[in-house]
C-alpha cells in the first residue's frame, strides 16, 4: 500500500471514529435529554425520572466514557498505521 493510500485509510478510519462519537453525543444529549424526554420520563431512576437524569447526569457520564473510548481507539488506530508516539 502506498503512503497516499495508507494516509487516506488512516483519515477515513479517523473520521469514522469521530462520526460515531458525534452520533452518540447527539443521541444522548439531544435525543434522550430533550426530544425523547417525555417518553422516558415514566422510568424512575435515583429519585427522579430517566429523562431528567439523562439531561443532567447521564449525558456527562456518556461524554466522559466517549473521551476515554476515543483516546483508546485512536491509540489503537495510530499503532495500526504506524503513526503512534
Amino acid at each position: 500500500m502506498s503512503d497516499r493510500q495508507s494516509s487516506n485509510a488512516y483519515w477515513q478510519a479517523n473520521l469514522r471514529i469521530i462520526y460515531i462519537c458525534l452520533a452518540i453525543w447527539a443521541l444522548v444529549s439531544y435525543g434522550f435529554g430533550i426530544i425523547l424526554r417525555p417518553l422516558i420520563s415514566a422510568v424512575p431512576i435515583g429519585g427522579t425520572d430517566l429523562g431528567f437524569w439523562f439531561a443532567q447526569q447521564g449525558s456527562i457520564l456518556v461524554f466522559i466514557v466517549l473521551i476515554f473510548w476515543y483516546a483508546a481507539r485512536m491509540n489503537k488506530l495510530d499503532a495500526e498505521h504506524g503513526v503512534d508516539e
